[in-house]
């Protein structure tokens, strides 16, 4: 049994890890607010994107009371999400893809 128990284990830890996409972390967490090209309550993600750097989203979706003044806004409604490192790359590489190049 204890040799069965330890095969499931090693055999599960070679699995790889389920990826996490962008748009499904935005359709959780993001959408109620944010649309991908059209204003909602707060800003679209290509409004974001063009004014924007990846760690400044990472940044914002991680502690938006502490940085909205460094990003102009007089006051800030977003709520702090409790994502992992993991899903605050993933939205912040999202809504990066929404960058018109010029």
């Amino acid at each position: 049994m204890k040799k069965t128990i330890l095969l499931l284990a090693v055999l599960w830890s070679l699995l790889p890890a389920q990826s996490l996409d962008g748009k499904k972390v935005f359709e959780t967490y993001c959408w109620g607010c944010h649309h991908q090209s059209a204003v909602a309550f707060g800003p679209s993600f290509t409004q974001i994107a063009s004014k924007r750097t990846f760690e400044e989203i990472e940044a914002y979706i991680l502690d938006p009371k502490a940085m909205y003044k460094a990003f102009g806004h007089q006051r800030s409604v977003m709520p702090k999400l409790d994502l992992n490192d993991n899903e605050r790359a993933c939205i912040a590489r999202y809504i990066l893809s929404f960058k018109k190049d010029h």
